[in-house]
């Protein structure tokens, strides 16, 4: 069993509320959890309005499909437009 994980650490400029913030973390979550079935929530700096947290998880038995979908999150995630992505991190190991 091969499981990736990943972190992208955003930046969001217009953010002056908790709520304001909710709704774009709410967004970003949804779409990639949808698009990519992956297990995504917010992890670190809930109380931070202007930057937000994301983790995912993908289990899968082949390491290149696990790598691929991987960089397609990071992608889509920069794509999304609804955020600045100021860090990403990731790693994939066997199980």
């Amino acid at each position: 069993m091969v499981v990736g994980i990943g972190k992208i650490v955003f930046r969001l400029h217009e953010c002056h509320s908790l709520k304001a913030k909710r709704k774009i973390v709410k967004a970003i979550t949804s779409r990639l959890g949808n698009s990519f079935n992956a297990s995504v929530a917010e992890v670190d700096l809930n109380d931070v309005h202007q930057r937000a947290e994301v983790g995912f998880a993908l289990v899968g038995n082949d390491r290149s499909v696990i790598n691929s979908k991987i960089d397609k999150i990071f992608n889509m995630a920069e794509d999304l437009g609804l955020a600045e992505i100021i860090d990403t991190e990731m790693e994939i190991f066997n199980v």
